[in-house]
């Protein structure tokens, strides 16, 4: 109901107030006539009920009116009492809600029927909302994008790799690296192909070593012998590398093990080594080159979000649609996370709740106090003044009544 109709109804129930009054008022002075030219004895019943009805109305009139303004605008004591003590109102209903609708006792069986999750796996599954989530989350991303300074972005993208890479030392993380491979014994996997591409070169290539072994021998040696000689080392490098390829356990495995071992202790330990990388470093991210890197970054970074939310069937949607799929499906079927959702939510809200409990009552203290005094007056009875009238009109009839009363036991009995 708007506060038009509200108006129109209080205005209607204090004119009917107002008018049972005139009518008392009216009784009283023709019955006052009357008396004294009619010996009748219903008409002193009559104004005996009528007077005592003016005085009830009156009364309550008073009263109800005292609660939001001065009656007749005179500084009567005690009057306009929503307007004098509105501050106190509103600490005391701010005290109420809390009380009595925010405490732990009354809001727990309400925290604890929130069940969310198939709510939210039901929303989730049905396309028309994914579309609406989508499109919303991209207009907000997009709208982010636009609005963000290209140059801020990348001034701050360099800065923060900047302080990234002055706190890396390379040498030890390459290090750690290597030894990381070692003590897995991936390594091996390197050393057994290596191997066998040796192998394999050396087989196919035996001419190549015949010719370099010819061109290195002395004249007097026949070429017969050379081509012998050159047959023996292919074979035997081959049958070597053969060797190194299919046995495991190869001391040349070891050998290269331990090598390798050495040199990742002297790349994470030799100050040599952290000053060549810190070097190579400063010359990769000088600061021109990092501003150059950045901004090309940040660039590609928006250009790519930017293609993907704008069109209908991008990847990164369909990504997105098929993602939420799986989680609405996976709420509506999976106990174990609804009941994880589910505690979660009640617990965070049964916690915040309580935590902020005085908050809502410093809200509507504050709100209360803030309000004019006419403003708070002018409310309340237009929330309550329509009932507050009946006050007066029962006043009215219950003020006769007893009038009535009063003068029919000491026209009687005294």
């Amino acid at each position: 109901m708007n506060d038009e109709l509200k108006r129109k109804q209080l205005s209607k129930y204090k004119a009917f107030a107002t008018g049972l009054f005139v009518l008392m008022a009216a009784i009283f002075i023709v019955t006052t006539i009357l008396q004294k030219t009619h010996e009748s004895h219903w008409i002193g019943y009559v104004r005996a009920f009528s007077e005592a009805a003016m005085v009830g109305a009156l009364a309550d009139w008073f009263a109800v009116t005292a609660l939001f303004r001065r009656p007749l605008g005179l500084p009567i004591p005690h009057t306009n009492l929503i307007e004098n003590s509105k501050q106190k109102l509103g600490d005391n209903l701010g005290n109420f809600v809390v009380s009595n609708f925010l405490s732990s006792e009354t809001i727990r069986p309400y925290i604890q029927k929130i069940k969310i999750s198939n709510f939210v796996g039901e929303w989730l599954s049905k396309e028309r909302n994914q579309e609406n989530l989508i499109k919303n989350i991209s207009d907000i991303i997009l709208d982010i994008l636009n609005k963000l300074d290209d140059s801020e972005v990348s001034a701050f993208i360099s800065k923060k790799v900047s302080e990234i890479t002055d706190n890396i030392h390379l040498n030890q993380i390459l290090g750690n690296g290597i030894i990381y491979l070692l003590d897995k014994n991936d390594h091996q996997k390197i050393v057994t192909n290596l191997s066998k591409q040796i192998k394999e070169y050396l087989i196919e290539n035996d001419g190549m070593i015949q010719e370099r072994v010819k061109k290195g021998s002395y004249s007097f040696i026949p070429s017969f012998v050379d081509n012998k000689i050159a047959q023996k080392i292919a074979s035997g490098l081959s049958d070597f590398f053969r060797e190194v390829e299919e046995d495991t356990n190869h001391e040349i495995r070891s050998l290269i093990t331990k090598k390798i071992y050495d040199f990742s202790n002297e790349l994470k330990e030799d100050p040599k080594w952290n000053d060549e990388f810190k070097t190579i470093k400063n010359d990769f991210l000088k600061d021109d080159k990092l501003a150059e890197y950045s901004n090309d970054i940040w660039n590609s970074i928006k250009k790519t979000l930017s293609t993907e939310l704008q069109e209908e069937a991008s990847s990164l949607k369909k990504y997105i649609i098929k993602n939420l799929n799986e989680f609405s499906q996976n709420l509506k079927t999976d106990e174990n996370l609804q009941n994880k959702i589910d505690n979660w939510v009640r617990v965070t809200a049964y916690k915040y709740i309580l935590k902020n409990t005085h908050q809502a009552g410093n809200l509507i203290s504050s709100t209360v106090g803030n309000w004019q005094g006419k403003e708070l007056s002018e409310k309340l009875e237009l929330e309550v003044g329509k009932d507050l009238q009946f006050i007066r009109v029962n006043g009215t009839l219950v003020g006769g009544l007893v009038g009535l009363i009063i003068y029919t036991v000491s026209h009687f009995f005294l």
